[in-house]
């Protein structure tokens, strides 16, 4: 490890701690049936502990100089496969038809904060069919990810994200777990993805529309979030009756809405564009 310099345009914060990997692997869902992408495998303490319960593991490393450290780290792991790549630009569907053929597959990393929900919302938007991701994140990041409405903590990102999946939080990882030693804790969080949506908005282009008007200006009502956005095509005293009539009372704020109240809102807003 001491001869290895890491990069900090990669945000890299590698495990040292080996009971962590052991519990994320445990608690990710994956079975023997199942393929795994990890993302950013570092030194390889993760990628041996998914080889021992998966069936193949793909692991794609961005960092070029790791190419040459991790087969040597993981030569008894005799179904894992290192891709030199950058998460952000491979093409899943075409590593998933490739390395996975006709296998459920889930994901595992320990994201970089800087590109967390870039790398997360590709995963989720993408649609794949994954079975899980389990990743580990900045505690914050973990905790507005598994915000519920109402709370501090919920935003767009929570909303959209519940298209999608549920998400759970296992457990908290402190920052001395990790070389060089991040400045604040990290939490391993899962994602358990629907084979069917909780709602099925007449437009999801709409739908995400939506829940990013109203998150705008946390501060506003959601009538004046929606009228700032939607103004040029709604009337206000038209986005009011569209409040109401979905249940919701004229003071709302787009904070306490669920991820139903956004598709029932969204269906009505798409219709009276559509006339």
């Amino acid at each position: 490890m001491t001869e290895f310099k890491k990069k900090k345009q990669y945000g890299q914060n590698f495990l040292t701690n080996v009971a962590i990997p052991r519990r994320i692997a445990a608690e990710s869902g994956i079975t023997s049936e199942d393929g795994v992408i990890e993302i950013g495998p570092g030194f390889g303490i993760l990628t041996k502990e998914l080889s021992a319960i998966a069936n193949n593991v793909v692991a794609i490393e961005i960092d070029t100089e790791l190419m040459s450290i991790l087969p040597e780290k993981l030569s008894d792991c005799n179904n894992v496969k290192i891709i030199n790549e950058d998460i952000l630009k491979i093409d899943i569907n075409d590593l998933l038809t490739n390395e996975f053929p006709n296998r459920n597959v889930c994901v595992c990393a320990n994201l970089p904060y800087y590109i967390t929900t870039d790398i997360v919302m590709k995963l989720l938007e993408g649609e794949y069919g994954f079975k899980t991701i389990t990743v580990m994140v900045q505690k914050e990041v973990a905790e507005r990810f598994c915000a519920k409405p109402g709370t501090d903590g919920y935003g767009a990102i929570t909303a959209s994200i519940s298209y999608y999946a549920s998400v759970k939080r296992l457990f908290t990882v402190k920052a001395g777990s990790f070389d060089p030693k991040p400045k604040v804790d990290s939490a391993v969080i899962r994602f358990d993805l629907y084979d069917h949506s909780p709602v099925n908005p007449l437009s999801k282009e709409t739908l995400f529309a939506v829940i990013k008007a109203a998150f705008l200006q946390r501060r506003k009502t959601l009538l004046n979030s929606l009228n700032s956005y939607f103004g040029d095509k709604i009337p206000k005293e038209e986005l009011l009756s569209i409040i109401l009539n979905c249940g919701l009372k004229e003071s709302v704020r787009g904070e306490e809405l669920s991820i139903i109240d956004f598709s029932k809102l969204s269906d009505q807003i798409f219709e009276y564009i559509k006339k």
